[in-house]
């Protein structure tokens, strides 16, 4: 690890800010000092009640706001008429009004999620005589209740800077709220993902104004989905977050599994496929780890079990194997289904709330990083070795399509390095996993949310620890909320910001494009890297160097 050093702080903008032309910033090729492994180490900001604070970086970088909460969109609705918020009430809290359930005191924030970088030619915007370049961020919103897709324009001017794409389905079907997000290459799609339980869905979007957007969920099933990934095969792998059953003290009994889809046409996905779910043998019985359900009999389901021990500590890599548990040529109904309760019943693995997961660059797709957030909450009494604090875990197989690998825990959680949530590589053997602890957590350590660089050549089993690049401030926005909420009464907004988003791309549209199927040159030949502060003022933000 660098040697500790104060880290650079970035004030965020107030929610009434407007983000200038000026910040539309072009790929260079500066780089940050001698590249991610000398990145120092900042300290996470200390959570405070009530005050606002701002973002640290590593002193090697910097960041600039590509668009936040306030920014109108160029083809506003009554609904949606901002980046970031909703139509149903004013940007900052009403003084005139009451808090009481029912009553808005402010707009509802929909949290733009996940970011996907394209370098695309040929799009439009509502302004037929503008030109809106060839550099497009891409989101859904998952916040608010509403659900809609955004493109920033990153070559654009502030009136043109982002772009309503969709609030409704190709059928007229009003947008669930939306988590996940990537681009698939042969279907010329975006893919996005809702994470609600068995009412979750995968929708696949086109990337221009008026999108298409359909709901394949007969395909792919019905699960609580955030991340989603295709592999250079052209499968499409979908990580579960379904919370669990709680038991003992706060303790989430392990629910969620990681999906593989094998589709019978990599260009189109309504053709439908082959529906797997990730199932892990134990290493004491030889039998698959499944899912135990809570009963008299089993008072903590499946939460305090040896191979749960296994699944959340260092050790052996246990064996794995892909289950198939739906195939659209057995069902053609055409209908969707229950993806989680179809994997309980093949004995796939449950995991305690994975979320997302990525390939690791220069690995052929042999190598797949993942997360499983854990309880975030310093009272679980699942975090001394049972998974509460959370887990990174890295899957081998000899290529992706393979149905059989291995799985080996890369890192346990700890108290100070916890609920980690989105993944990005920087290049061949350094990710970033950044932390969604929340509110509670944040209080109870008193540490507000951190981003941090991991090395896969390491070996994290003996106290060795990540750099911390990023300690997450709160901005004004965040901080009202904060109050707010804690005060109850129904207000409808998050308190605390989240760290999500965290994407590094080239912005190649084709198969060459995925993520994992290049080694990323972070800073160099147009390779870019964001994330947002959701919550709060809900600012996107681009990383680049410090000496730009």
């Amino acid at each position: 690890m660098a040697k500790k050093r104060r880290g650079t702080a970035v004030a965020v903008a107030v929610a009434t800010g407007v983000v200038g032309a000026g910040l539309a910033l072009s790929p260079g090729s500066a780089d940050a000092s001698s590249g991610v492994a000398a990145w120092s180490s900042v300290q996470a900001v200390t959570d405070v009640r009530g005050v606002t604070a701002p973002n640290l970086l590593s002193p090697q970088l910097t960041q600039h706001p590509v668009a936040q909460g306030s920014l109108k969109l160029e083809n506003p609705t009554d609904q949606v008429p901002y980046y970031g918020y909703l139509g149903d009430g004013t940007l900052l809290p009403d003084p005139a009004l009451t808090q009481a359930p029912g009553v808005k005191v402010e707009a509802s924030k929909t949290e733009p999620d996940k970011n996907v970088y394209l370098r695309l030619t040929g799009q439009h915007g509502a302004d037929a005589s503008y030109s809106y370049g060839t550099r497009f961020l891409f989101q859904g919103h998952e916040g608010g209740g509403s659900g809609y897709i955004t493109r920033i324009n990153l070559d654009a001017d502030p009136a043109h800077r982002v772009t309503l794409l969709a609030t409704k389905q190709a059928d007229g079907t009003p947008l669930p709220t939306i988590d996940g997000a990537t681009w698939d290459p042969w279907a010329k799609r975006l893919l996005l993902t809702a994470e609600k339980g068995n009412k979750g869905a995968v929708l696949q979007a086109t990337p221009d104004i008026g999108s298409k957007v359909e709901d394949i969920s007969f395909v792919t099933g019905r699960a609580g989905y955030e991340g989603i990934q295709n592999d250079s095969a052209g499968n499409v792998w979908m990580i579960e977050d379904t919370g669990g059953t709680s038991v003992a003290t706060k303790t989430k009994v392990p629910s969620s599994f990681v999906y593989r889809l094998v589709p019978y046409n990599k260009r189109d996905l309504t053709k439908g496929g082959r529906l797997q779910a990730l199932q892990v043998t134990s290493r004491r019985s030889g039998s698959p780890i499944e899912y135990q359900k809570v009963d008299a009999e089993h008072p903590t389901g499946g939460a305090f079990t040896d191979d749960q021990k296994d699944l959340s500590t260092y050790g052996p890599s246990l064996r794995t194997r892909w289950v198939t548990i739906h195939d659209t040529r057995s069902d053609t109904s055409g209908k969707a289904f229950d993806a989680n309760a179809l994997a309980k019943a093949a004995h796939a693995t449950p995991f305690k709330r994975p979320e997302n997961g990525q390939f690791r660059p220069g690995t052929d797709f042999r190598e797949f990083y993942f997360d499983a957030t854990g309880d975030t909450n310093t009272e679980a009494t699942a975090n001394a070795g049972y998974g509460g604090w959370g887990t990174l875990y890295k899957l081998t197989q000899r290529d992706p399509s393979s149905d059989e690998g291995r799985l080996s825990v890369f890192y346990a959680g700890d108290k100070e390095h916890t609920g980690l949530d989105n993944v990005t590589f920087l290049d061949r053997t350094h990710v970033a996993f950044v932390e969604d602890a929340g509110d509670t957590l944040h209080a109870q350590r008193g540490a507000l949310d951190s981003g941090f660089v991991f090395d896969t050549s390491a070996d994290y089993s003996h106290g060795r620890q990540p750099v911390r690049f990023l300690g997450e401030g709160r901005d004004p926005s965040a901080t009202l909320d904060n109050m707010l909420s804690s005060a109850g009464g129904g207000f409808q907004n998050d308190g605390d910001n989240e760290i999500t988003g965290i994407h590094v791309s080239n912005g190649d549209p084709g198969p060459g494009g995925i993520l994992g199927a290049r080694v990323p040159r972070l800073f160099h030949d147009g390779w870019r890297m964001f994330w947002t502060q959701q919550h709060g003022d809900n600012t996107t933000w681009e990383i680049t160097p410090a000496d730009r």
